[in-house]
């Protein structure tokens, strides 16, 4: 079973790194210069977003899996998948 800390720390530690991520990649499109490449990695950028949103949410999950009801906790994971389905 996750702990609450554990949950938070690792939820933090996934946010950090895919900050650290963005931040490397918009240093990286201004050290290239080229639209082209920037579009490239901005790519890569839109595809680990959404992993990062689900492992987080994966996380969070998981950790109040053994404190709500089951329907709640249903809600929840629907409210995570209507992000995806918007956003597409």
């Amino acid at each position: 079973m996750v702990t609450e800390l554990r949950a938070v720390l690792t939820m933090a530690l996934l946010r950090l790194l895919a900050g650290t991520l963005e931040i490397s990649a918009g240093l990286l499109m201004v050290k290239l210069g080229r639209v082209e490449s920037a579009l490239k990695i901005n790519a890569v950028l839109g595809l680990i977003g959404p992993v990062i949103l689900t492992l987080v949410s994966g996380v969070g999950l998981l950790r109040l899996s053994t404190q709500l009801p089951w329907p709640r906790l249903t809600l929840v994971a629907l409210g995570v998948l209507l992000i995806f389905w918007g956003t597409n």
